[in-house]
């Protein structure tokens, strides 16, 4: 059965996941409506510009900027081959989070390459997120600027998961995460652009954690996340992961492009442990991260 090009694009935006296509110069041919809902942008925002732009500048949590050296893209279009990883997305809001991408080289009826398609997947814990949202919601429970649980609710957590490391062992890690201030920011344009970097920092983090921790504002632009089930080295990766993807976000303001640090204290919790005690603890060592000049991880070993 032979499907016209407009049947085709009525499949392909019936798709959940993100497609998109691009010629052999990497231009972005279609852009599907998946595409639209995941990344934020309107297929009119990019039909006709190079997978390369800035907007599409992936990155993994190695460090490795994909659209460079290793672009599935470029891969495609020069072995002809299918190419799978995951990446994170840059959201038009300014967020990152981690996505399932597969590139499959498109050829005509020669075989010979024409361009590429790029299917992806959001792969964060979204609709879990939103079932949590929610039900915190009812509970009044969220912080009604950043969506993330509130401080009582970072206590109640607290007090339980800490009751729960004396009574079975069962260990967590707390980081506490404060937003650093840009540092050529005047006050004033600060004071302009701080929510939505604030949302940003915020949704980086949460689209980025397990479901099973807790990521919540304490207060002004102080974040906490309760880490479970976690090891000293897994609670230091955790840490430096939402570190790197916060610094790796950004989003427009007029001609200024705006992106944002963040500083951490990291600490296993121990069964000696207050919710006192542990705070004060994480947010001594989120205060070294500060003086040593933020954008970094300060972590108390056991």
């Amino acid at each position: 059965m032979e499907i016209d090009n407009e049947s085709y694009k009525k499949l392909m935006d019936g798709l959940y996941d993100g497609v998109y296509c691009v010629n052999l110069d990497k231009k972005i041919t279609y852009w599907n409506k998946g595409a639209e809902r995941i990344t934020g942008y309107r297929s009119s925002e990019v039909i006709g510009r190079n997978c390369s732009d800035k907007i599409f500048l992936n990155i993994t949590d190695r460090d490795t900027d994909t659209s460079r050296d290793l672009c599935l893209i470029s891969k495609a279009l020069a072995d002809g081959r299918r190419h799978e990883t995951e990446v994170y997305f840059l959201h038009k809001d300014g967020h990152r989070f981690p996505v399932l991408v597969r590139v499959v080289p498109i050829t005509d009826t020669n075989n010979r390459i024409t361009g590429a398609a790029e299917i992806f997947r959001d792969n964060s814990p979204s609709i879990s997120v939103s079932q949590r949202i929610e039900e915190l919601e009812k509970m009044a429970l969220l912080d009604s600027l950043t969506m993330l649980v509130n401080k009582g609710c970072i206590e109640m957590n607290l007090h339980g998961r800490l009751d729960a490391l004396f009574r079975y062992g069962w260990p967590f890690g707390l980081l506490f995460i404060y937003l650093d201030k840009p540092k050529k920011s005047s006050s004033t344009f600060w004071h302009d652009i701080k929510d939505k970097v604030l949302k940003m920092a915020a949704k980086t983090l949460l689209f980025n954690s397990r479901t099973s921790d807790i990521i919540g504002r304490w207060k002004g632009e102080e974040f906490i996340a309760i880490i479970v089930n976690t090891s000293e080295e897994q609670l230091y990766t955790a840490a430096e992961r939402f570190r790197f993807l916060v610094e790796q976000s950004s989003f427009s303001a007029g001609a200024d492009t705006i992106k944002a640090t963040i500083s951490i204290g990291a600490t296993l919790a121990q069964r000696t442990d207050t919710v006192e005690l542990l705070l004060k603890r994480a947010r001594r060592l989120m205060d070294q991260s500060r003086l040593a000049g933020g954008n970094r991880t300060s972590m108390k070993t056991v």
